[in-house]
């Protein structure tokens, strides 16, 4: 009987303590809406755009945690979040102090030209004290349901996670496209405590790994490096899996380098500068027919060609304005023809001139694409056509492009066009010379 009633004395006691420690937990974390008063004005301090929250509410139980729901930026095309769960440490909490074990977001928007406005440096308005040093301000962030949106209106969606190091250093990155097949995924792993981090990448059934690294310049300026080696990377799939609209079909190969320069880590993505040389087999160029555009004088172009091989240079670089694609040294062969050139696509404008060899001797055609890339215009001069043959007729047995060039050269010069008043231009337009 006094063993129980000592049971009683100690469970009573410790009902009496947790019900104390809970009140007092409940005096010292505001209120619902204390605190997302304070959540708004922390974001706007940090975003640099105002922000509207649809909801929030904090729990202790099972574990402390925040929830917002139904946030939004005030912008012309608003960054959404449906949903967000943050997980504080307790103890610092009670010091008035945040230090987030994770945070957890379902469902978000993300506009890119929304992106531009907003000021992605820490600021010191903030209220809350900064965390110590050598302390992690976020162990983890999971993402679930990301829709990132391109200038043009293109919906990406992702899932991911991210675990961070000191200093917003992650430890270990994942990036991917749910649903999609064959798996589309970025993993980066930290190199023990060094700013490298090794890259694996699975992409259009093949992979691109490598490693990158980021430093900081002499000038405070942080620097980004790496390298990459695409390996067997099916075009079409991987330029489909971030739902575009692909231009070839065929299993690329070849060695990437990146590099980047600015202020910030949303510069660097802004900044970021690919240069890609690459090898392709057996491929199909898709919804284009070079012969046929070449015979027609580029009226009908309709259909697809296919190549033995195609090799050359692609740059990218990103802008505030958006990327800029070209395509250098390109160089396209089947048993019916070859074609080398360059492109440059920006802005949806596409500005390229290629020079097409037929087997039946018309060789050196100049092919001229130029306009906005849903409505492209293609240009191949009569007189270049006349040209390349006459340039064949004029250097019998060499065969050779030397002449044949030459003529369709000529071909150009005297091609029976309008003639143009200096300093304009003329569109280029089927049928025409450019």
């Amino acid at each position: 009987m006094a063993r129980r009633q000592t049971w009683v004395v100690v469970a009573g006691g410790l009902v009496v303590v947790l019900g104390a420690l809970w009140l007092v937990l409940v005096w010292l974390i505001p209120s619902d809406d204390d605190l997302a008063a304070h959540a708004a004005g922390e974001l706007q301090a940090r975003l640099g755009v105002p922000v509207r929250l649809g909801a929030l509410h904090w729990r202790l139980l099972p574990v402390p945690a925040v929830v917002l729901e139904d946030v939004a930026t005030d912008q012309p095309q608003a960054i959404t979040v449906k949903k967000l769960v943050a997980y504080p440490k307790l103890l610092p909490l009670l010091q008035r102090r945040v230090i987030l074990d994770r945070v957890e977001l379902d469902g978000a928007v993300v506009p890119q030209l929304s992106m531009r406005a907003l000021d992605a440096t820490p600021r010191g308005g903030g209220s809350g004290a900064p965390p110590e040093d050598g302390a992690t301000p976020l162990a983890r962030f999971v993402f679930r349901d990301l829709s990132w949106v391109s200038r043009y209106g293109v919906a990406v969606i992702y899932d991911g996670e991210i675990d961070f190091d000191p200093g917003w250093r992650p430890r270990l990155a994942v990036l991917r496209r749910p649903g999609f097949t064959p798996a589309t995924d970025l993993t980066l792993t930290r190199q023990d405590q060094e700013d490298r981090w090794a890259a694996q990448i699975n992409l259009g059934g093949g992979t691109a790994h490598g490693e990158v690294q980021l430093q900081t310049g002499t000038d405070g300026r942080l620097v980004l490096n790496g390298q990459l080696q695409p390996r067997g990377v099916d075009v079409a799939s991987a330029v489909s899996a971030f739902n575009r609209k692909p231009v070839i079909a065929g299993r690329a190969s070849g060695n990437t380098v990146l590099s980047a320069q600015a202020e910030t880590l949303v510069g660097l993505a802004q900044s970021l500068h690919t240069k890609t040389l690459f090898t392709m087999g057996a491929s199909t160029l898709l919804r284009f027919d070079l012969d046929k555009a070449v015979r027609s004088f580029g009226k009908d172009h309709a259909g697809q060609t296919p190549l033995d091989a195609v090799s050359g240079q692609l740059d990218t670089q990103n802008t505030p304005r958006g990327m800029v694609t070209q395509f250098t040294g390109i160089k396209a062969s089947s048993g019916a023809l070859s074609a080398s050139g360059h492109a440059r696509l920006a802005n949806r404008q596409i500005e390229a001139e290629f020079a097409v060899d037929l087997v039946d001797g018309i060789v050196g055609v100049p092919l001229v694409l130029s306009g906005p890339v849903d409505k492209v215009a293609v240009s191949v001069p009569r007189g270049a056509v006349a040209g390349a043959v006459l340039g064949t007729a004029v250097l019998p047995g060499i065969g050779t492009a030397i002449g044949a060039r030459l003529g369709a050269t000529l071909g150009r010069i005297f091609d029976s066009g309008p003639d143009r008043q200096p300093g304009t231009a003329t569109p280029a337009t089927p049928g025409t010379a450019p």
